[in-house]
């Protein structure tokens, strides 16, 4: 994903500290970040949290942006690395009684034009993390449901080709087993 000349412009204005060009930043982005702190906090108001968090951290240090780095790598970079740290922090992510069902509920939905909700996507995650560690979470949620590239992840997470390969081999593997015990194949 290459910085738009349009795009450009813009974060050179909020370099420059133009606050209604970083209102475009956010509102361009924001979901994007969003989906990546639900993805990996499995909690709405903590990801609603980091969202304000990683902007924050953008508009501190726009100015030590690269424009030779795609600017929404950077973005995930920030991201990922902020949702890490809070990750360490917070105890380990289990999943609740009621997010077996949810997964049952939606692979038995037949409707494939159902959208998940927030919360649904939180308790199948949450489901589905238990047992990897942050680094796996972190390189399944960029590959698998942000459909990033490796070299992109590569890019993010700072982790080397293989590096990458083994923690999404470790993590579909575990997920796998989880989805097997369940009933699923």
């Amino acid at each position: 994903m290459k910085t738009t000349p349009t795009e450009r412009d813009t974060i050179i204005r909020c370099q420059q500290g133009d606050k209604q060009a970083f209102r475009w930043v956010v509102q361009a982005h924001q979901q994007m970040v969003f989906s990546l702190a639900l993805k990996m906090l499995c909690d709405e108001e903590e990801a609603k949290d980091m969202v304000q968090d990683t902007f924050i951290r953008v508009w501190q240090s726009i100015g030590a942006y690269d424009p030779q780095c795609s600017f929404t790598t950077w973005l995930y970079i920030i991201t990922s690395r902020l949702c890490l740290d809070r990750l360490k922090r917070k105890r380990r992510i289990t999943p609740m009684p009621d997010d077996e069902q949810v997964l049952r509920n939606y692979a038995a939905d037949s409707d494939n034009q159902r959208t998940l909700e927030n919360s649904e996507w939180v308790a199948m995650v949450r489901l589905m993390a238990e047992g990897l560690s942050d680094k796996q979470r972190l390189v399944f949620t960029l590959c698998q449901l942000e459909g990033l590239s490796s070299e992109e992840v590569q890019k993010i997470t700072g982790m080397d080709a293989i590096q990458v390969k083994n923690h999404l081999y470790m993590a579909r593997q575990t997920i796998r087993k989880r989805l097997i015990a369940l009933g699923y194949e």
